[in-house]
């Protein structure tokens, strides 16, 4: 017998007892689909880049539910992000870590904190984080989401790439037709949904412990926490849940799946497809294209009937959303006074004449509710209801229902840290605090941090790992975080560099646009 083939043998019959140094340092790691091999960061982080949680969305597979992975022989190496969905640069922001954008995108990322034990029990709490973009840009390899600060604090942070826009969202009535479940759209949502099982099936195998699963997100990440959590599919796969800037529970629901089916077939219509079948032979890019002219890429979250049975807000009204606890707030400019005054000066006639434009016959009361008495005040009035109308009142509502139906602690914040080349800005625009709860703000270059902001993120990633290990923010050494009492004025954590605790000041503004719908 050749040599190297006796040496094979010889390995092969002794390869229990002759483990390879990635095997033996815990990165090697066993999954449902095959082995795969992550990174030994600089911090003693564990890495496991690209991994496929579902089948490519390909071919027959574009707009269909995401089907299991398929297995795979050997070893492999998982040291690399996987594409980003298709979508254009949209967002200034948003800078990927990732190799180019492709269909072929569903795939998740890692992070183990250094010396936990595969396979421990009872294992190590689970965070697994929506990425934001208005469901039509983003990606789980952004470095402000990065996982592996959030690992160092004893926690698996995992991050995820969903379908976006019309690859994400688009329904038709084929569609519909073809499906067991007489549904389409939601797409990217099934996506995470399945995210939230290969989760399930396989995190033990890192040492983590699948009752011990947290969703967090920002933005659209938020609202598909929301979606999450008021999902049959999904809610009994998750134990704690973090919302930041939004959610589906906003005055404009989700719409109806006749209505999306509808849009669906003005698409295809739009790209001269006369069926489903031609409608999939388009290549992707030119999809994009289309999608782009069409309707600027954005196609709607469904009631759909499978994902999301009823709308969200009813859903959790009856109480029967997640009965998990949550984390949730907003920051302190979402929104800007612009929207309301355009590009007219900031004087107290310019805002009231916006206000009117907006509103009409409602006006009146909007002007009661957000009043300004001199031109100073129009800047931080008008900055508070664009916040309201974009992003704040959803995520209030959303508090408040899982407050009053879910039995469990609701912990809500108010982020005000502007970012250093903001400042002397109000306050904390859309998105500010990412950085800031995940501990990356040295991934981030273009601002030049100060210890203030440093000592800011700290605080704020303890209080999201505290959560993300109990289901309560609190710890040593931090400000009491007190939980909302259901039909109360909430005790609301202002995180800023003097962070405390404030009751609410604005309930009766969320009251009004809760009775507006």
């Amino acid at each position: 017998m050749h040599m190297t083939k006796l040496a094979f043998l010889i390995l092969g019959l002794f390869g229990l007892s002759l483990n390879s140094p990635a095997q033996m340092n815990g990165l090697q790691i066993k999954i449902v689909n095959g082995i795969v091999e992550g990174v030994a960061e600089p911090s003693g982080v564990r890495s496991f880049k690209g991994i496929p949680f579902a089948a490519p969305p390909v071919g027959e597979l574009r707009w269909a539910a995401p089907q299991p992975a398929k297995n795979w022989e050997g070893v492999r190496k998982c040291d690399h992000f996987g594409p980003q969905g298709m979508q254009d640069l949209i967002y200034s922001d948003m800078v990927f870590r990732s190799m180019g954008k492709s269909e072929d995108c569903l795939y998740l990322n890692v992070w183990v904190p250094a010396g936990g034990t595969t396979g421990a029990d009872p294992g190590l709490p689970v965070l697994v984080y929506f990425f934001g973009g208005g469901f039509i840009a983003g990606d789980g390899s952004e470095g402000r989401y990065d996982g592996e600060s959030m690992a160092t604090k004893g926690v698996i942070a995992i991050t995820i790439t969903y379908r976006l826009g019309v690859f994400g969202f688009l329904a038709h009535p084929e569609l519909t037709k073809e499906s067991p479940h007489h549904a389409s759209g939601n797409y990217g949502l099934l996506d995470q949904a399945a995210a939230l099982r290969w989760v399930q099936q396989n995190i033990k195998a890192f040492g983590g412990d699948p009752r011990r699963v947290t969703i967090a997100g920002e933005s659209a990440g938020s609202f598909s926490v929301s979606a999450q959590m008021a999902s049959p599919l999904s809610k009994a796969l998750i134990a704690g849940a973090i919302g930041e800037s939004g959610s589906l529970l906003g005055i404009e629901p989700p719409v109806s799946l006749d209505k999306a089916e509808q849009t669906g077939v003005a698409f295809a219509k739009h790209c001269g497809a006369a069926s489903l079948a031609e409608l999939r032979a388009i290549p992707a890019d030119k999809v994009l294209a289309a999608a782009k002219q069409f309707s600027g890429y954005r196609f709607p979250v469904t009631i759909d009937g499978y994902f999301l049975p009823k709308e969200p807000v009813a859903i959790f009204r009856a109480g029967e959303q997640a009965h998990v606890p949550l984390l949730v707030g907003w920051n302190s400019d979402e929104g800007n006074y612009k929207s309301i005054t355009g590009n007219d000066p900031p004087t107290k006639e310019n805002y009231e004449k916006g206000v009117r434009k907006l509103y009409g016959a409602a006006a009146d009361s909007v002007l009661r509710l957000y009043a300004v008495s001199t031109d100073a005040d129009v800047e931080q009035v008008g900055t508070d209801l664009a916040s309201d109308r974009f992003i704040a009142f959803s995520t209030w509502r959303w508090a408040d229902a899982a407050a009053k139906t879910g039995g469990v602690p609701v912990y809500r914040y108010l982020f005000e840290r502007a970012r250093p080349e903001a400042r002397p800005a109000r306050g904390a625009v859309h998105s500010a605090e990412i950085e800031y709860a995940m501990g990356n703000l040295s991934l981030n270059k273009v601002y030049s941090w100060t210890a203030d902001d440093r000592a800011v993120s700290r605080l704020m990633q303890e209080y999201f790992a505290n959560f993300i290990k109990r289901g309560d923010p609190n710890g040593p050494g931090l400000p009491q975080w007190p939980a909302m009492k259901s039909g109360e004025a909430a005790p609301v954590m202002h995180i800023n560099v003097r962070t405390r605790v404030e009751v609410e000041r604005n309930r009766e503004r969320y009251l009004y646009w809760e009775g507006v719908r």
